[in-house]
């Protein structure tokens, strides 16, 4: 990697995690993992989000939600255009996401539309499943974008220099 620094977009379910009040043990499990990496690894990366994000975590009234949107205020925002909007309207005419604009249409089209080398999330579901990579990278294929890795904190690590 080199003196290159790569870039992430960072969505909402990061930020839920890092205060997250949950007990059980995969809650306390993802709180963990992603609040070391936000304190050890945030740094060695070109950090971003965008307002989609921050529109989410300001949604409702939640224990952490303060707490939350102080730690993503200070990144850096993607820009949200027609393009990544298009992009978005593709995912979900492709059945590649479910059909809400705002959200994993929304974060996937961010991320690939803008270049980002990774997309950091815990939504296994709909966006860290290997079962849709595939699927993704034929219709960013199409449309002429990259498609960025898509990873949970946990496959996200930079280790230490010798």
């Amino acid at each position: 990697m080199g003196d290159l620094v790569s870039s992430v977009y960072i969505e909402t379910t990061i930020l839920s995690a890092v205060v997250t009040r949950r007990t059980d043990p995969s809650g306390l499990h993802r709180r963990e993992v992603t609040r070391q990496w936000w304190r050890q690894q945030l740094s060695l990366y070109e950090p971003w989000t965008s307002g989609n994000v921050l529109l989410e975590l300001q949604q409702g009234d939640w224990p952490g939600q303060a707490e939350a949107v102080s730690l993503i205020e200070p990144l850096p925002r993607l820009r949200v255009d027609e393009e990544v909007l298009a992009v978005a309207r593709r995912y979900v005419l492709e059945r590649l996401v479910p059909a809400d604009l705002a959200g994993d249409a929304a974060h996937l089209a961010i991320a690939c539309v803008h270049e980002m080398d990774f997309l950091r999330t815990w939504n296994i579901r709909h966006l860290a499943n290997p079962n849709r990579t595939d699927h993704l990278i034929v219709i960013n294929r199409r449309l002429g974008l990259l498609t960025p890795a898509i990873v949970t904190p946990e496959m996200l690590w930079l280790e230490d220099k010798p």
